[in-house]
């Protein structure tokens, strides 16, 4: 990656570091909170006639995680667009 200036290079990362975070952010509240710490709370919901805690710890958090893969490729494949660093 070759950055215009230290600024660019500085803002980049920073940028990039906000990204993950939030989506780490999401996918822990996700797979930790409503997984674990919620599950007898959510288990009172029923979703596709399963109990949403299930669900949320066996298939939620999986589909989760997957979403956000794509998020994050999205994300960063603009960002690397706005700095100008992407591969042609």
């Amino acid at each position: 990656m070759a950055f215009k200036n230290e600024d660019d290079a500085k803002a980049y990362w920073k940028e990039n570091l906000s990204l993950m975070l939030k989506l780490l952010v999401v996918w822990f509240v996700v797979s930790y909170g409503f997984g674990i710490l919620l599950v007898d709370v959510l288990n009172e919901i029923r979703f596709f006639g399963f109990k949403l805690g299930f669900w949320f710890a066996q298939q939620g958090s999986i589909i989760t995680f997957i979403v956000l893969i794509f998020l994050y490729v999205r994300g960063m494949a603009k960002l690397d667009n706005k700095y100008e660093v992407h591969e042609d």
